[in-house]
């Protein structure tokens, strides 16, 4: 039974992926009572391309994660190479962003573990298992959540409250009272044995009506992640099976790599309605991180990286307005949340309209593959701009 007076705290964060996560420790680690409150028991398979982006090294050694996740011996990928449903393909080297690094190729079962239990070491009060019913309100601004544990409803009270829900946006939805549209885009994904990827590359495969992404995880597992167009699923009878045959293998080097392959895991799925930024603050009281605020394209293979860097935004917002508690939070939050992330999205909804046409892919890579400074410059612009992995202005950054 949870005890009434423990039901207060500095922050609530709903959800305890990589952007939950990541926030937790870097609030608790300045001082603040936080709680975390996960739909599912850890560890947990999860739909993701599963590609670590090589940036994300440089948030695993602030976070006090670097060692374990190296002890869970991800695959190192040293490039990503995008396909044409004609064979064509430019490749991108890991090394363009962070020196030497490679990313690496981890499921997310692991890595989220690592930085849910990182977050519990930290101080973070979490409770798995648990569902959010409503959020809490008190004069029009967020105050809490009223959450089922082990079949009864208990209300959590703070200042400011997370949304770190992911694709779902639990918390801005409910507030909204948003229905869900019609999904235009469905995602699959599995982990494979016996795939032809190549080694130390992460593959992208485009085709008529969307892409997929193909690399090593550990263990010398392959992860499969693809994206569909919602018609195409209805034509396969929603079977995975039979659109990765009849769909995802129109690419020939996707036919290729995966013509020998063996699913060793259960197929995850997800209908998705739309990519691009979200409202950073939903409503007063409620900030958005991770895929909540801006689910950005999974081709750029930063989503991870957007993940980490948003859940230390928001904890440095945060800590500075308790310092400060006459600054407004949310417009605080927004206008660091643009200035972060707004010109990558921007981007990536510039090249979207090709990753869904074989025809405009083909195109791109053709481009892409005259030039190396351009391939470069188009690679960069899908992540921060700043050499400095800090947001804030300098007077503000986390002591």
């Amino acid at each position: 039974m949870l005890k009434p007076h423990r039901n207060n705290y500095d922050v609530i964060i709903a959800g305890g992926g990589p952007a939950g996560a990541s926030a937790a420790i870097h609030l608790a680690r300045g001082g603040v009572r936080v709680l975390l409150v996960e739909q599912k028991k850890f560890p947990r398979a999860k739909l993701c391309g599963e590609f670590i982006s090589p940036e994300c090294q440089a948030h695993f050694e602030k976070l006090g994660v670097a060692g374990a996740m190296v002890a869970s011996a991800p695959a190192l990928i040293d490039e990503t190479v995008f396909y044409s449903s004609k064979g064509h393909h430019i490749a991108v080297p890991s090394k363009w962003f962070t020196g030497n690094r490679p990313a690496y190729g981890l499921s997310r079962s692991l890595m989220d573990e690592v930085l849910l239990r990182s977050a519990q070491e930290n101080g973070v009060i979490v409770y798995e298992n648990a569902s959010i019913t409503e959020p809490l309100v008190d004069r029009e601004r967020v105050a809490g959540v009223r959450v089922k544990v082990n079949g009864e409803h208990h209300d959590f009270r703070a200042p400011i409250t997370i949304d770190a829900t992911g694709r779902a946006r639990i918390l801005s939805r409910k507030l909204a009272h948003e229905n869900a549209k019609r999904p235009t885009l469905v995602a699959f994904k599995a982990h494979l044995k016996q795939t032809k990827v190549a080694a130390g590359a992460c593959e992208i495969y485009f085709y008529p009506g969307g892409y997929g992404g193909l690399s090593t995880v550990e263990s010398g597992t392959s992860n499969l992640c693809f994206i569909i167009a919602a018609e195409n699923v209805k034509r396969c009878n929603s079977d995975p099976n039979v659109v990765l045959r009849r769909c995802v293998m129109n690419n020939p080097r996707a036919a290729e790599t995966l013509e020998t392959a063996e699913v060793s895991s259960e197929w995850l799925s997800a209908s998705w309605e739309r990519f691009g930024r979200q409202r950073p603050s939903p409503a007063p009281g409620l900030l958005a991180i991770g895929d909540s605020a801006a689910f950005i394209d999974p081709f750029t293979g930063s989503g991870m990286l957007m993940a980490f860097e948003s859940g230390e935004l928001v904890a440095q917002v945060v800590l500075r307005h308790r310092r400060d508690s006459a600054s407004d939070l949310e417009a605080d939050y927004t206008a660091n949340y643009r200035r972060a992330f707004d010109s990558r999205l921007r981007i990536c909804g510039l090249i979207r309209r090709a990753a869904f046409s074989p025809r405009l892919a083909e195109l791109c890579i053709a481009i892409c593959g005259a030039s190396e400074r351009f391939r470069n410059r188009l690679a960069r612009s899908t992540r921060a701009q700043s050499k400095s992995h800090n947001f804030l202005p300098h007077n503000s950054l986390l002591e």
